[in-house]
Protein backbone atom coordinates (compact mmCIF):
# COMPACT_ATOMS: atom_id res chain seq x y z
CA UNK A 1 0.00 0.00 0.00
CA UNK A 2 1.64 3.19 -1.03
CA UNK A 3 1.69 5.96 1.85
CA UNK A 4 -0.80 8.39 2.46
CA UNK A 5 0.00 12.20 1.81
CA UNK A 6 3.97 12.16 0.68
CA UNK A 7 2.96 11.91 -3.25
CA UNK A 8 1.02 14.20 -5.08
CA UNK A 9 -3.27 13.68 -5.00
CA UNK A 10 -5.76 15.12 -6.72
CA UNK A 11 -9.48 15.96 -5.35
CA UNK A 12 -10.43 14.10 -2.36
CA UNK A 13 -7.27 12.31 -1.19
CA UNK A 14 -7.11 10.58 2.01
CA UNK A 15 -6.03 14.28 4.22
CA UNK A 16 -7.18 12.65 7.82
CA UNK A 17 -7.72 8.84 7.25
CA UNK A 18 -5.09 7.02 8.51
CA UNK A 19 -3.51 3.77 7.48
CA UNK A 20 -1.69 1.26 9.00
CA UNK A 21 -0.11 -1.80 7.25
CA UNK A 22 -0.19 -4.74 10.46
CA UNK A 23 2.33 -7.77 9.43
CA UNK A 24 2.19 -7.45 5.91
CA UNK A 25 -0.84 -9.14 5.71
CA UNK A 26 -3.61 -6.28 6.56
CA UNK A 27 -4.47 -2.29 6.27
CA UNK A 28 -6.29 -0.69 9.08
CA UNK A 29 -7.66 2.57 8.19
CA UNK A 30 -8.85 4.64 10.64
CA UNK A 31 -11.11 6.97 10.14
CA UNK A 32 -10.52 10.63 11.51
CA UNK A 33 -13.09 11.74 12.63
CA UNK A 34 -14.69 8.54 13.17
CA UNK A 35 -18.13 8.38 10.17
CA UNK A 36 -21.60 8.37 11.22
CA UNK A 37 -23.23 5.57 10.54
CA UNK A 38 -24.75 4.44 8.04
CA UNK A 39 -21.44 4.63 5.91
CA UNK A 40 -20.97 3.48 2.23
CA UNK A 41 -18.34 1.44 2.43
CA UNK A 42 -19.35 -2.05 4.99
CA UNK A 43 -22.69 -2.66 2.22
CA UNK A 44 -20.92 -1.84 -0.47
CA UNK A 45 -18.23 -4.43 0.65
CA UNK A 46 -21.06 -6.90 1.66
CA UNK A 47 -22.49 -6.35 -1.96
CA UNK A 48 -19.10 -6.93 -3.87
CA UNK A 49 -17.97 -9.84 -2.20
CA UNK A 50 -21.11 -11.93 -2.75
CA UNK A 51 -21.43 -11.14 -6.08
CA UNK A 52 -18.22 -12.29 -6.83
CA UNK A 53 -16.49 -8.63 -7.38
CA UNK A 54 -12.61 -9.62 -6.57
CA UNK A 55 -10.47 -7.06 -8.01
CA UNK A 56 -10.26 -4.95 -4.51
CA UNK A 57 -8.28 -5.07 -1.11
CA UNK A 58 -10.12 -8.49 0.08
CA UNK A 59 -12.75 -6.71 3.15
CA UNK A 60 -12.01 -8.70 6.25
CA UNK A 61 -13.76 -6.39 8.97
CA UNK A 62 -15.37 -2.85 9.64
CA UNK A 63 -14.79 -1.28 13.89
CA UNK A 64 -17.54 1.11 15.23
CA UNK A 65 -18.71 2.11 18.42
CA UNK A 66 -22.42 3.29 19.54
CA UNK A 67 -22.25 6.74 21.63
CA UNK A 68 -24.06 6.62 24.84
CA UNK A 69 -27.01 9.17 22.86
CA UNK A 70 -27.49 5.74 20.85
CA UNK A 71 -25.23 7.04 17.75
CA UNK A 72 -23.41 5.00 15.76
CA UNK A 73 -19.64 5.51 14.08
CA UNK A 74 -17.59 3.89 11.56
CA UNK A 75 -14.02 4.06 13.64
CA UNK A 76 -11.84 1.73 10.73
CA UNK A 77 -11.76 -0.16 7.79
CA UNK A 78 -9.73 -3.47 7.46
CA UNK A 79 -8.81 -4.95 4.14
CA UNK A 80 -6.28 -7.23 2.75
CA UNK A 81 -2.87 -5.87 2.07
CA UNK A 82 -1.89 -6.18 -1.65
CA UNK A 83 1.69 -6.43 -2.02
CA UNK A 84 3.53 -3.86 -3.88
CA UNK A 85 0.86 -1.77 -4.56
CA UNK A 86 1.32 1.87 -5.60
CA UNK A 87 -1.66 4.19 -6.47
CA UNK A 88 -2.79 5.93 -9.60
CA UNK A 89 -0.87 9.33 -8.57
CA UNK A 90 2.73 7.23 -8.68
CA UNK A 91 2.32 4.47 -12.04
CA UNK A 92 0.75 6.37 -13.64
CA UNK A 93 2.59 9.42 -14.09
CA UNK A 94 4.67 7.00 -14.69
CA UNK A 95 2.58 6.12 -17.81
CA UNK A 96 2.06 9.59 -18.93
CA UNK A 97 5.78 10.28 -19.23
CA UNK A 98 6.78 7.08 -21.37
CA UNK A 99 3.69 7.81 -23.34
CA UNK A 100 2.11 4.21 -22.59
CA UNK A 101 -1.56 3.63 -23.13
CA UNK A 102 -2.30 -0.02 -22.60
CA UNK A 103 -2.95 0.02 -19.30
CA UNK A 104 -6.31 2.25 -20.09
CA UNK A 105 -7.39 -1.15 -21.40
CA UNK A 106 -7.11 -2.88 -17.58
CA UNK A 107 -8.71 0.49 -16.14
CA UNK A 108 -11.97 0.58 -18.65
CA UNK A 109 -12.66 -3.15 -18.35
CA UNK A 110 -12.21 -2.68 -14.32
CA UNK A 111 -14.64 0.12 -14.11
CA UNK A 112 -16.86 -1.63 -16.32
CA UNK A 113 -16.72 -4.65 -14.24
CA UNK A 114 -17.48 -2.39 -10.88
CA UNK A 115 -20.48 -0.97 -12.33
CA UNK A 116 -21.91 -4.44 -13.72
CA UNK A 117 -21.06 -6.01 -9.88
CA UNK A 118 -22.81 -2.87 -8.50
CA UNK A 119 -26.22 -3.70 -10.94
CA UNK A 120 -26.14 -7.34 -9.53
CA UNK A 121 -28.56 -8.01 -7.22
CA UNK A 122 -27.74 -9.10 -3.63
CA UNK A 123 -28.82 -9.29 -0.14
CA UNK A 124 -27.27 -6.19 0.51
CA UNK A 125 -28.69 -3.96 -1.98
CA UNK A 126 -31.62 -6.40 -3.54
CA UNK A 127 -32.77 -3.37 -5.97
CA UNK A 128 -29.41 -2.36 -7.32
CA UNK A 129 -30.70 -0.74 -10.91
CA UNK A 130 -33.04 2.20 -10.98
CA UNK A 131 -34.47 4.67 -12.95
CA UNK A 132 -33.85 8.57 -13.20
CA UNK A 133 -37.43 10.60 -12.71
CA UNK A 134 -37.73 12.10 -16.16
CA UNK A 135 -37.28 16.20 -16.00
CA UNK A 136 -37.86 18.18 -19.16
CA UNK A 137 -37.17 21.72 -19.59
CA UNK A 138 -36.46 22.16 -15.81
CA UNK A 139 -33.99 22.23 -13.00
CA UNK A 140 -32.99 18.63 -11.83
CA UNK A 141 -31.32 17.46 -9.40
CA UNK A 142 -28.01 17.10 -11.12
CA UNK A 143 -28.29 20.75 -13.04
CA UNK A 144 -28.58 21.90 -9.50
CA UNK A 145 -25.48 20.42 -7.77
CA UNK A 146 -23.41 21.06 -11.28
CA UNK A 147 -24.57 24.84 -10.98
CA UNK A 148 -23.46 25.19 -7.22
CA UNK A 149 -20.03 23.68 -8.40
CA UNK A 150 -19.74 26.13 -10.77
CA UNK A 151 -20.69 28.91 -8.97
CA UNK A 152 -17.94 27.47 -5.96
CA UNK A 153 -15.40 27.23 -8.17
CA UNK A 154 -15.86 30.93 -9.70
CA UNK A 155 -16.08 32.17 -6.12
CA UNK A 156 -13.28 30.52 -5.06
CA UNK A 157 -10.59 30.59 -7.48
CA UNK A 158 -8.85 34.28 -7.70
CA UNK A 159 -6.07 36.10 -9.38
CA UNK A 160 -5.48 35.10 -12.67
CA UNK A 161 -6.83 31.86 -12.97
CA UNK A 162 -10.18 33.33 -11.51
CA UNK A 163 -10.36 35.91 -14.13
CA UNK A 164 -9.59 33.45 -16.65
CA UNK A 165 -12.51 31.25 -15.52
CA UNK A 166 -14.82 34.00 -15.11
CA UNK A 167 -14.59 34.81 -18.73
CA UNK A 168 -15.51 31.54 -19.52
CA UNK A 169 -18.29 31.08 -17.24
CA UNK A 170 -21.01 31.30 -19.94
CA UNK A 171 -19.20 28.57 -22.08
CA UNK A 172 -19.07 26.07 -18.83
CA UNK A 173 -22.71 27.06 -18.04
CA UNK A 174 -23.46 26.06 -21.86
CA UNK A 175 -21.32 22.39 -20.88
CA UNK A 176 -23.60 22.16 -18.16
CA UNK A 177 -27.24 22.71 -19.69
CA UNK A 178 -27.80 18.98 -20.54
CA UNK A 179 -28.09 18.03 -16.99
CA UNK A 180 -31.42 20.41 -17.05
CA UNK A 181 -33.45 17.86 -18.57
CA UNK A 182 -33.35 14.34 -17.25
CA UNK A 183 -34.39 10.90 -19.67
CA UNK A 184 -35.08 7.50 -17.94
CA UNK A 185 -31.45 6.88 -16.90
CA UNK A 186 -30.49 3.77 -15.19
CA UNK A 187 -29.30 4.49 -11.50
CA UNK A 188 -26.59 2.41 -9.58
CA UNK A 189 -24.83 2.70 -6.43
CA UNK A 190 -21.35 3.80 -7.81
CA UNK A 191 -17.80 4.26 -6.36
CA UNK A 192 -18.81 8.00 -5.54
CA UNK A 193 -14.92 8.92 -6.15
CA UNK A 194 -13.16 6.89 -8.73
CA UNK A 195 -9.74 8.33 -9.95
CA UNK A 196 -6.64 7.35 -10.46
CA UNK A 197 -5.63 7.76 -7.31
CA UNK A 198 -8.15 4.58 -6.04
CA UNK A 199 -6.82 2.44 -8.18
CA UNK A 200 -3.73 0.26 -7.09
CA UNK A 201 -1.43 -1.30 -9.72
CA UNK A 202 0.24 -4.32 -7.48
CA UNK A 203 1.95 -7.33 -7.84
CA UNK A 204 -1.38 -9.34 -9.62
CA UNK A 205 -2.84 -6.22 -11.27
CA UNK A 206 -4.96 -3.75 -10.43
CA UNK A 207 -7.21 -3.23 -7.40
CA UNK A 208 -10.14 -0.42 -7.21
CA UNK A 209 -10.42 0.94 -3.42
CA UNK A 210 -11.84 3.19 -1.06
CA UNK A 211 -15.49 2.71 -1.26
CA UNK A 212 -16.27 5.68 1.33
CA UNK A 213 -18.14 7.80 -1.16
CA UNK A 214 -17.63 11.34 -2.21
CA UNK A 215 -15.99 13.15 0.85
CA UNK A 216 -16.82 16.62 -0.62
CA UNK A 217 -20.75 16.30 -1.65
CA UNK A 218 -22.66 16.41 1.38
CA UNK A 219 -26.00 14.37 0.82
CA UNK A 220 -25.12 12.83 -2.53
CA UNK A 221 -28.08 10.30 -3.20
CA UNK A 222 -26.21 6.62 -3.09
CA UNK A 223 -27.93 5.76 -6.99
CA UNK A 224 -26.20 7.68 -9.53
CA UNK A 225 -25.83 7.54 -13.21
CA UNK A 226 -22.21 5.06 -14.24
CA UNK A 227 -21.53 7.94 -16.33
CA UNK A 228 -20.49 10.04 -13.14
CA UNK A 229 -18.39 7.08 -12.32
CA UNK A 230 -16.45 7.12 -15.79
CA UNK A 231 -16.41 11.15 -16.43
CA UNK A 232 -14.33 11.41 -12.80
CA UNK A 233 -11.86 8.25 -14.04
CA UNK A 234 -11.24 9.81 -17.15
CA UNK A 235 -11.00 13.57 -16.56
CA UNK A 236 -8.25 12.05 -13.48
CA UNK A 237 -5.82 10.65 -16.93
CA UNK A 238 -5.75 14.50 -17.82
CA UNK A 239 -4.89 15.50 -14.27
CA UNK A 240 -1.92 12.69 -14.07
CA UNK A 241 -0.90 14.92 -17.41
CA UNK A 242 -0.74 17.72 -15.70
CA UNK A 243 1.09 16.44 -12.81
CA UNK A 244 4.04 14.89 -15.43
CA UNK A 245 3.98 18.51 -17.09
CA UNK A 246 4.61 20.26 -13.70
CA UNK A 247 6.40 17.46 -11.67
CA UNK A 248 8.62 15.45 -14.23
CA UNK A 249 9.24 18.15 -17.15
CA UNK A 250 6.73 16.35 -20.00
CA UNK A 251 6.11 17.97 -23.01
CA UNK A 252 2.87 19.54 -23.03
CA UNK A 253 1.94 18.78 -26.50
CA UNK A 254 3.36 15.21 -25.92
CA UNK A 255 1.29 14.93 -23.09
CA UNK A 256 -1.83 16.50 -24.80
CA UNK A 257 -1.54 13.34 -27.08
CA UNK A 258 -1.26 11.00 -24.54
CA UNK A 259 -4.29 12.50 -22.71
CA UNK A 260 -6.25 11.59 -25.56
CA UNK A 261 -5.20 8.63 -26.86
CA UNK A 262 -5.73 7.19 -22.78
CA UNK A 263 -8.76 8.75 -22.39
CA UNK A 264 -10.26 6.96 -25.82
CA UNK A 265 -8.69 3.81 -25.08
CA UNK A 266 -10.39 3.50 -21.29
CA UNK A 267 -13.78 4.60 -22.91
CA UNK A 268 -13.59 2.06 -25.43
CA UNK A 269 -12.60 -0.64 -23.20
CA UNK A 270 -15.47 0.39 -20.76
CA UNK A 271 -17.61 -0.09 -23.54
CA UNK A 272 -16.79 -3.19 -25.01
CA UNK A 273 -17.06 -4.70 -21.59
CA UNK A 274 -20.14 -3.48 -20.25
CA UNK A 275 -21.33 -4.89 -23.91
CA UNK A 276 -19.89 -7.91 -23.12
CA UNK A 277 -21.73 -8.46 -19.97
CA UNK A 278 -24.80 -7.21 -21.30
CA UNK A 279 -24.64 -4.09 -19.68
CA UNK A 280 -24.26 -1.23 -22.25
CA UNK A 281 -27.48 0.06 -21.10
CA UNK A 282 -25.45 1.21 -17.84
CA UNK A 283 -24.30 4.17 -19.53
CA UNK A 284 -25.43 7.16 -20.77
CA UNK A 285 -22.95 8.76 -22.72
CA UNK A 286 -24.84 12.20 -23.06
CA UNK A 287 -24.08 12.73 -19.50
CA UNK A 288 -20.52 12.45 -19.54
CA UNK A 289 -19.07 15.90 -20.99
CA UNK A 290 -21.58 17.59 -18.18
CA UNK A 291 -20.17 15.58 -15.54
CA UNK A 292 -16.66 16.19 -16.58
CA UNK A 293 -16.74 20.03 -16.11
CA UNK A 294 -18.43 19.67 -13.44
CA UNK A 295 -15.87 17.75 -12.08
CA UNK A 296 -13.07 20.17 -12.89
CA UNK A 297 -15.15 22.33 -11.24
CA UNK A 298 -15.16 20.41 -7.82
CA UNK A 299 -11.45 19.92 -8.35
CA UNK A 300 -10.88 23.67 -7.76
CA UNK A 301 -13.31 23.99 -5.00
CA UNK A 302 -11.19 21.28 -3.44
CA UNK A 303 -7.93 23.47 -4.71
CA UNK A 304 -9.47 26.35 -2.87
CA UNK A 305 -10.41 24.49 0.63
CA UNK A 306 -7.73 21.98 1.10
CA UNK A 307 -4.75 22.32 -1.34
CA UNK A 308 -3.89 25.32 -3.22
CA UNK A 309 -1.23 23.59 -4.94
CA UNK A 310 -3.35 21.65 -6.68
CA UNK A 311 -5.16 24.36 -9.14
CA UNK A 312 -2.46 23.48 -11.61
CA UNK A 313 -4.24 20.44 -12.42
CA UNK A 314 -8.04 21.33 -13.22
CA UNK A 315 -6.41 24.94 -14.67
CA UNK A 316 -4.62 23.30 -16.93
CA UNK A 317 -7.10 21.00 -18.17
CA UNK A 318 -9.58 23.76 -18.82
CA UNK A 319 -7.47 25.91 -20.64
CA UNK A 320 -6.60 23.37 -23.08
CA UNK A 321 -10.30 22.42 -23.64
CA UNK A 322 -10.94 26.20 -23.37
CA UNK A 323 -8.21 27.96 -25.67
Amino acid sequence: MSSRGESERGFEVDQTNHSVIVGEKVVVKWLTPPAPLPHPAPDVFAHLTSVGFTATATPYASVSRRAEDGSESLLALVTAYLPGACDGWEWCVDEAVSRGTSFATDLGALAADLHAAMATPSAAFPDPVRQADVVRAGESPWSLRAGEALGEALALTDGEDGDWLAERADALRAELAPLASVRATPLIRIHGDLHVGQILRWRDGYAVIDFDGNPTVAGAAPFQPAARDLAQLTTSLEHVGQVAIRRRGADPEMIAGWSEAARATLESAYLARLDELGRAALLDRSLLRPFEIEQECRELVYAARHLPRWRYAPMGVLRSRYR
